[in-house]
């Protein structure tokens, strides 16, 4: 999946799902505090999404689109309880990008990929609308949480420090 088929499927699924959304152009930037300033968000308000890998045994492994707010730091560690593993790390560059279909700095917090579990911590729900990349690093989205929640339904677990 190439960064624009993600950026699509987005706004044709947004879109037929009746969302309330905003485009937000800016310069090229991936990192979260930094693009937070470009949009005009606070930073707790951003979606940082992280595809983080949970070993479950020798052979057998599990991925993880966690969403956090920008602010905060994921905890491995809880993850790893969470999916019952005996290992966790952050997933390889090459395999976020290809579970996620967009480049590092720009994955969505929506998962399209049947092998990567989308999971959201609580604290998102806070904030009345999310702001995240949206499959590329010069445009942004401005979401309404409660469409966020209703369309990528993520399992809502505390997953942050």
């Amino acid at each position: 999946m190439t960064t624009t088929t993600a950026y699509d499927r987005l706004r044709s699924e947004l879109d037929a799902s009746g969302a309330r959304y905003r485009l937000i152009e800016h310069p090229p930037e991936g990192r979260t505090e930094i693009v937070s300033g470009y949009r005009g968000n606070a930073v707790e308000q951003a979606a940082k999404c992280l595809v983080v890998l949970v070993k479950l045994g020798k052979r057998t492994s599990k991925y993880f689109l966690a969403v956090v707010p920008g602010d905060r730091k994921i905890d491995l560690d809880r993850l790893k309880q969470l999916a019952g593993g005996s290992y966790v790390a952050f997933a390889s560059t090459d395999k976020a990008e290809t579970l996620a279909g967009s480049p590092s700095g720009t994955i969505l917090p929506f998962s399209f990929h049947p092998d990567l579990e989308l999971v959201a911590d609580p604290a998102l729900t806070e904030q009345p609308e999310i702001f995240f990349n949206a499959a590329r690093l010069d445009r942004s989205l401005a979401l309404r949480t409660e469409d966020y929640l209703r369309i990528a339904q993520p399992r809502l677990v505390p997953i942050t420090l």
